[in-house]
């Protein structure tokens, strides 16, 4: 598990740190012009080197995630079930106001499906062939009802602008703190020392952990939001159905990292760990719902 924590955290910082790597050669040039980084300069660079990857892996989700997972897009139903999913998707979609998204299947034992896409008008649904195989059809029916409803919240968008503000300002208040630091601590009495640039990379993975905690707690409170979409979609005891099959899923969520924290199911986890999850427990979901949360 801390195994996969590590992978997570750096996984979700690699663009970043790339990122900042090209930002930290290009700022004592910056300097050396005559421009003044520590004003309004070193904000517009923050904002687009922050968001810059957050932007990129929004705009290739889709195909990321079709590449991940071996979905295939169903474009002509070859029989009544596709038949059936695709009707599915398209009344969802009439019902919450949304375009009618792509809607996918890839091949993997385990119940689950996710949702992505860069807009609530050219977004992917996809399901696995586990789900279909062990969920009587009104209970894909509420799962299909909370994916939708990810995209009509815009989850994913907001997430993404989340993620991005949040690595711009890792990208500020490390700089800044790795001046003050540089000039305290290590006496340094040039613009950038040796202490300014190690205080940075540590700053910055601190920082970007904590950046990444702030992240995770939004992925698990919209989770809640999308089974409240999905039980008015298809019904609450339909949605409450579901989430008890899922629960009875042992072992963990077995879609690809950059796809898991948009499936129905995900990583969950207990202590410190539970900061880093992307998924609140099935238990806490089912509550919510039988109290009309």
């Amino acid at each position: 598990m801390l195994q996969r924590i590590g992978l997570f955290i750096l996984t979700n910082l690699a663009i970043l740190f790339v990122l900042n790597i090209v930002l930290a050669l290009i700022e004592p040039w910056l300097v050396a012009q005559g421009i003044d980084v520590q004003n309004a300069t070193i904000w517009i660079i923050a904002l687009a080197f922050g968001m810059g990857g957050a932007l990129i892996s929004l705009a290739l989700s889709k195909t990321m995630a079709l590449r991940s997972t071996g979905a295939k897009i169903i474009q002509t139903p070859k029989n009544e079930t596709e038949r059936w999913l695709m009707d599915l998707v398209k009344r969802q979609a009439k019902e919450v106001g949304i375009g009618v998204p792509d809607f996918a299947i890839y091949s993997s034992p385990e119940p689950n499906a996710f949702a992505t896409g860069a807009s609530r008008n050219k977004a992917l649904v996809a399901v696995s062939t586990g789900l279909l195989e062990h969920m009587p059809r009104n209970e894909v029916e509420a799962v299909v009802g909370h994916e939708v409803a990810h995209i009509a919240n815009g989850d994913m968008i907001t997430l993404t602008l989340l993620q991005g503000v949040l690595n711009t300002f890792v990208i500020v208040l490390s700089r800044v703190l790795g001046q003050v630091i540089d000039r305290v601590v290590f006496k340094s009495n040039r613009a950038y020392g040796p202490g300014y640039f190690i205080s940075v990379i540590v700053l910055q993975i601190v920082l970007g952990v904590l950046a990444s905690m702030i992240v995770m707690a939004f992925s698990r409170w919209r989770e809640y939001g999308a089974d409240a979409g999905g039980a008015r979609l298809a019904g609450r005891a339909n949605m409450i159905g579901a989430l008890q099959t899922l629960g009875r899923v042992s072992g963990r969520a077995q879609l690809p990292e950059s796809v898991e924290a948009f499936g129905i199911r995900g990583r969950v986890g207990t202590g410190i760990k539970a900061l880093l999850m992307s998924h609140p427990p099935i238990e806490s979901r089912i509550q919510a719902l039988q109290e009309g949360r």
